[in-house]
C-alpha cells in the first residue's frame, strides 16, 4: 500500500500558529480537491503533524482530536477524507510533564511515518511526503519517502532558503524536495502525473 503524507498547518489548512480553537481551523483553497485527487488515485492520503501546542499546555490532545473531526467533515462535504491521522504532542525542551521529550515521533524525526508503514502497511519507498517546511522533507527521506515542497504556509520563506543561494542552498547534507509546488492541489497533481510516468517507463 502506499501513501501520501500530508502535513497539516500550513499545508492544508492555513497557518495561524497554534490551532487552539475550532475557530481558526480554515481549509487552504483547493485542499479538499486534492485531497479527492489522493482518495481517487489508489493512495492513501496520512496526515502526520507536529502539535506541540499540547506539551506546551497550549490546548489538549481532545482540541486536536476535535480539529480532526472537524477537518473530515469539512472534507466529506468534497467528497473526500483522509485516511489516518498521526500527530506528534511532545516538544524537547518546552513540554510539560510527561510532553517533555526528545522523542522519535516530532518532524523531522520519522516516527509517524515508521508508525504508518507498521500500522496500515504502507510501502514507504513508493510513497510521498508534501509539507510546507523542510522539517517535513527531511522526515520522509530519512526513511525513503520523497518530498515535495508547497509554497503555502511557511513555504515561501522555506523555498527561498533553498533557491536563493543562501547557506543553507550550498550545504550538501541538506535534504531537498524532488519538486516544489505552489499548494497542495499543484503538488498531488504532480505526483499523480509523475507516477504514471513512472508507469509508463
Amino acid at each position: 500500500m502506499r501513501a501520501i503524507f500530508l502535513d497539516r498547518d500550513g499545508t492544508i489548512n492555513e497557518e495561524v500558529g497554534f490551532v487552539d480553537s475550532l475557530d481558526k481551523f480554515r481549509l487552504i483553497p483547493k485542499a479538499a480537491r486534492a485531497i479527492r485527487m489522493i482518495n481517487e488515485s489508489g493512495f492513501k492520503a496520512i496526515v502526520v503533524t507536529n502539535q506541540s501546542g499540547v506539551g506546551r499546555g497550549l490546548f489538549d490532545e481532545k482540541m486536536v482530536a476535535a480539529v480532526h473531526r472537524k477537518l473530515q467533515d469539512m472534507l466529506e462535504r468534497e467528497g473526500a477524507a483522509i485516511d489516518a491521522f498521526f500527530y506528534c504532542p511532545h516538544h524537547p525542551t518546552e513540554g510539560k510533564g510527561a510532553y517533555l521529550k526528545d522523542c522519535f515521533c516530532r518532524k523531522p524525526a520519522p516516527g509517524m511515518l515508521l508508525r504508518a508503514k507498521d500500522e496500515l502497511m504502507i510501502t514507504l519507498e513508493d510513497s510521498y511526503i508534501v509539507g510546507d517546511t523542510l522539517k517535513d522533507i527531511e522526515a520522509g527521506a530519512r526513511v525513503g519517502v520523497s518530498g515535495i515542497l508547497v509554497r503555502t504556509g511557511y513555504g515561501k520563506e522555506e523555498a527561498a532558503r533553498l533557491l536563493g543561494g543562501g547557506s543553507e542552498a550550498g550545504n550538501p547534507m541538506l535534504y531537498r524536495p524532488i519538486h516544489i509546488a505552489d499548494d497542495l492541489e499543484e503538488a498531488i497533481g504532480w505526483i499523480i502525473l509523475n507516477d504514471k510516468k513512472q508507469e509508463a517507463l
